[in-house]
């Protein structure tokens, strides 16, 4: 399952952000989306799970949780429409 992670702290790096979701399963990949033209974080990024189950209780354990100091936003990504 692939996961939103929003309002994400801008100096969070891919591996910080994959050891969030590790207690609850198996992490398959961590993104952070990047600026292109800044190389700088965007605050949000994305987090493939491979078990449904364990997504869904990182999704309901880390939504809003307070990461450096900022409350995070957990949610199943949505597939983007195709043109």
């Amino acid at each position: 399952m692939n996961i939103l992670v929003r309002n994400l702290e801008r100096s969070i790096t891919e591996a910080e952000l994959a050891e969030l979701f590790k207690p609850f399963g198996k992490v398959e990949s961590a993104a952070v989306v990047m600026d292109k033209d800044t190389g700088k974080s965007k605050g949000f990024g994305f987090v493939e799970m491979p078990n449904g189950r364990e997504a869904i209780k990182a999704i309901k354990g880390l939504n809003t949780l307070k990461v450096k100091g900022m409350g995070i936003r957990v949610k199943a990504a949505e597939d983007k429409p195709s043109a």
